[in-house]
């Protein structure tokens, strides 16, 4: 009896409380639809000729290729001006190959470099001076 008296009120207040808040809501009446997206036509554009390669199918190892070592893709007006002033044209044509192979020739830094790679970060208030033997 003691839960009933507690539940009557307890779904009472719950049911109430549904009309209390009054918050704006949308209308979904209101709601039209979106106008489909319309694809101007470009009349620059002309059929391929029959037979012919489609443009759009690229050879992927040929791009990558041509990333990396440049193709004869035309260049803009910066970045020519930028190779004349580094005097690109003065650079062996496959440098980018060339670096890799085991002809070429290497300087050998030895331990020194190496050394002053291995010193601590730090102020320099630790340092000490050391002749060489």
């Amino acid at each position: 009896m003691r839960t009933l008296i507690l539940a009557v009120p307890a779904a009472a207040l719950l049911l109430t409380a549904c009309g209390i808040t009054d918050r704006q809501r949308p209308d979904e009446f209101a709601v039209s639809r979106a106008q489909p997206l319309v694809v101007p036509p470009d009349f620059a554009l002309t059929p391929p000729a029959p037979g012919t390669p489609s443009p759009a199918v690229a050879d992927s190892r040929t791009q990558a290729i041509e990333a990396l070592f440049g193709g004869p893709a035309a260049r803009s007006d910066a970045e020519r001006l930028m190779l004349n002033e580094a005097e690109a044209d003065r650079a062996a044509p496959g440098a980018r190959s060339v670096v890799g192979s085991p002809d070429t020739l290497v300087v050998d830094k030895g331990s020194t470099t190496q050394t002053i790679l291995a010193v601590p970060e730090g102020d320099g208030q630790e340092a000490s001076v050391t002749t060489p033997q």
